[in-house]
């Protein structure tokens, strides 16, 4: 028998100052058997730092969620979907082999990795070169130590509070703070 994924709420109170987009959303992460916390609450994050795309991308009209990720690998991890069904945003977090991401390349307008892992240097320099030719690709590298602290704020429950300001993004909640700033390698 399958284990099932775990489910976890978070209400996360998003200011983006950079973008002058304020909101709540009220979210479900499910957290797949073999998804570490880690992974999970840097999908979240990856949610914040996209989340003014909404109006910026969609003037307001559009969904905004979490894919089913590890459970379906031709599912985004994190999406954002305008009032047609297009996909505008494709977010992906680790570290995607070449082609689902060329193919993730061909169903949206722009995708995003979000790399976080220790190791995401030797994966980044095997596949830099295979991916270069997509125009529609950004890839930003989350420092390993604050990954790993993110891990800290995971809770069945979670209250957090997002704030981002000259690129850099502080999430807290009453488990702690973390703040950092991903690096752009593409």
């Amino acid at each position: 028998m399958a284990i099932k994924s775990t489910i976890f709420k978070a209400s996360v109170a998003i200011a983006d100052i950079d973008n002058a987009y304020y909101a709540d959303h009220n979210l479900t992460l499910a957290r797949h058997p073999s998804e570490t916390d880690e992974r999970m609450m840097v999908r979240l994050a990856a949610l914040a730092f996209n989340a003014h795309r909404m109006q910026t991308d969609c003037g307001g009209d559009a969904t905004l969620g979490f894919g089913a990720g590890l459970s379906n690998p031709d599912d985004p991890d994190v999406y954002l979907r305008d009032f047609t069904g297009r996909t505008r945003v494709w977010i992906e977090v680790g570290q995607p082999e070449e082609k689902p991401i060329s193919k993730a390349c061909s169903q949206a307008d722009n995708v995003l990795v979000y790399c976080f892992h220790h190791a995401a240097e030797v994966w980044w320099r095997g596949i830099e070169n295979k991916v270069s030719r997509l125009s529609n690709l950004q890839v930003w590298r989350i420092p390993t130590v604050p990954s790993q602290a993110l891990a800290a704020l995971a809770e069945r429950s979670m209250q957090l509070q997002a704030t981002l300001q000259e690129g850099m993004l502080t999430l807290s909640s009453t488990a702690g703070s973390i703040e950092f700033e991903p690096l752009r390698w593409k």
